[in-house]
């Protein structure tokens, strides 16, 4: 169910790949109430093809310590990586190292390994003929395609600010020289912009490239008023995947918790915005304006297992950018080769979750409290209730009065008496039943249910303050 991994793992910007017999998720590796992103060594997970509920941990695949930009004891930071399988039968791994000792939008590199899951050894970074480092356009999440013996590298980031106009257009030049450490002729040799997403092929060496990057998708600088991309720019994250002879390339749009895709029937151009496929807050699904969760940052991407398509992205916990954990659900392809947005859920890939045994408090899908303004950057764990971690368990903190937190779904096949672990000073509401709690221990309250079938079970704080441990059946 979700999160894929235990509590105390945190693996964001899932990169999923069937090899084999096995599915292998590739992420970055967040710190457990971290400060930054990426604070860990990789780390790569895999589950049978036959069985997505049976997730192995192969521990750390790629250590920070390995990348010639690592200076004594401050690391580099890994940013979201992929993995494809090369001509040779090797496993390449693809990322960009940044964090104290780098500037932002530096050489990216490649790591090997014999096996799928590493470990894996640095390789080099992506260059030009003359050995020269790949800088063109903004240096950030590449991800890879073996289409039928072609590599092709994808990569690239979008800024918030919009400077379509050309009244302004030698200004977003200069904030673009300052931002990212580049001159001005640099930048101006890339316009339209460097923010837009890149595509470029790679040699059979993996490292280096076959001409010059160019753009594939457009930012919130370039995206044209009136496409589909105005309002659904590309920021970052790209995926590419291709099913069928169609290429779609998921990415992080400049909403931020959505990712959407495009899709076009060649890998360098001509792709058409076709739509949103998840927000981590569940925005816009089935037309929803409200968070119903943080909508932090996203990425992922759709893997076809067997024969069902399944979405792997992140959830925002502590309420900052920077614990974020893996998920997945399963999500559907129309016969047009669109696809249907899909749900955040507590179940994930398993089915409905059996009304029976316990249930830790802190896997539900939806935390929210509508009477709260949306979470905007990090630093706010006082103020909204979230998911984190007090030294000892893993908890909803800070539920206050107005707060919901719900599970989908639970399959209910008899009445059964909820009981459900908190503590604090307030009052808790679920199907029309309210409890008091005022303990600073943790105690129980106990609620009688007769659903029938499959069911969302949601929770409401009608007074006070409270922390959440445990949900259990019985």
């Amino acid at each position: 169910m979700n999160p894929l991994f235990p509590l105390d793992e945190y693996v964001p910007d899932g990169e999923p790949h069937v090899f084999g017999d096995r599915v292998y998720l590739y992420g970055s590796h967040d710190q457990e109430m971290g400060d930054r992103f990426c604070m860990r060594d990789y780390t790569v997970w895999s589950a049978p093809t036959g069985d997505l509920t049976n997730w192995k941990n192969h521990g750390v695949s790629y250590k920070k310590s390995q990348d010639k930009r690592s200076k004594g004891d401050k690391l580099v930071d890994y940013y979201a990586p992929d993995c494809v399988k090369g001509n040779d039968g090797k496993y390449y791994l693809y990322y960009v190292a940044m964090g104290p000792n780098t500037q932002n939008f530096g050489p990216m590199s490649a790591a090997v390994s014999d096996r799928p899951e590493g470990p894996f050894e640095y390789l080099g970074d992506i260059r030009y003929h003359d050995g020269t480092p790949v800088l063109k356009y903004l240096t950030n999440d590449p991800t890879v395609l073996n289409d039928n013996g072609k590599i092709w590298l994808y990569y690239g980031w979008g800024l918030g600010i919009d400077f379509r106009s050309k009244l302004l257009s030698p200004l977003y030049t200069f904030v673009e020289s300052k931002l990212f450490h580049r001159s001005i002729k640099e930048i101006k040799a890339t316009k339209p912009s460097i923010m837009d997403c890149a595509v470029v092929e790679l040699e059979e060496d993996m490292l280096t490239v076959k001409g010059e990057p160019k753009a594939v998708l457009p930012s919130k600088t370039t995206a044209e008023k009136g496409s589909g991309f105005y309002l659904h720019p590309f920021y970052e994250a790209p995926s590419i995947r291709k099913f069928g002879n169609t290429y779609y390339l998921i990415y992080s749009s400049g909403s931020n918790n959505e990712l959407a895709y495009a899709t076009s029937k060649y890998p360098d151009r001509d792709f058409t915005f076709r739509g949103v496929v998840i927000s981590n807050a569940d925005l816009g699904y089935k037309g929803n304006q409200t968070p119903k969760n943080n909508a932090g940052t996203i990425h992922g991407s759709v893997e076809k297992v067997g024969d069902k398509y399944c979405i792997f992205y992140h959830r925002c916990t502590n309420n900052t950018d920077f614990s974020r954990q893996a998920c997945a659900e399963y999500i559907t392809m129309n016969a047009d080769g669109s696809f249907e947005m899909a749900e955040v859920t507590t179940q994930g890939l398993e089915g409905p979750l059996k009304a029976e045994g316990s249930y830790p408090a802190a896997v539900c899908c939806q935390l929210y409290n509508p009477s709260l303004k949306p979470v905007r950057g990090n630093g706010k764990r006082e103020k909204y209730p979230c998911v984190t971690f007090d030294g000892k368990d893993r908890l909803i903190f800070g539920a206050k009065k107005g707060t919901h937190i719900v599970y989908k779904y639970f399959s209910f096949t008899r009445p059964v008496k909820l009981s459900v672990t908190a503590r604090g000073e307030g009052s808790l509401r679920i199907a029309g039943a309210e409890k008091k709690i005022a303990s600073e221990r943790w105690t129980t309250a106990e609620f009688a249910l007769s659903f029938q079938g499959v069911k969302a079970l949601e929770l409401e704080i009608t007074r006070g303050t409270l922390e959440l441990l445990e949900l259990t059946f019985s």
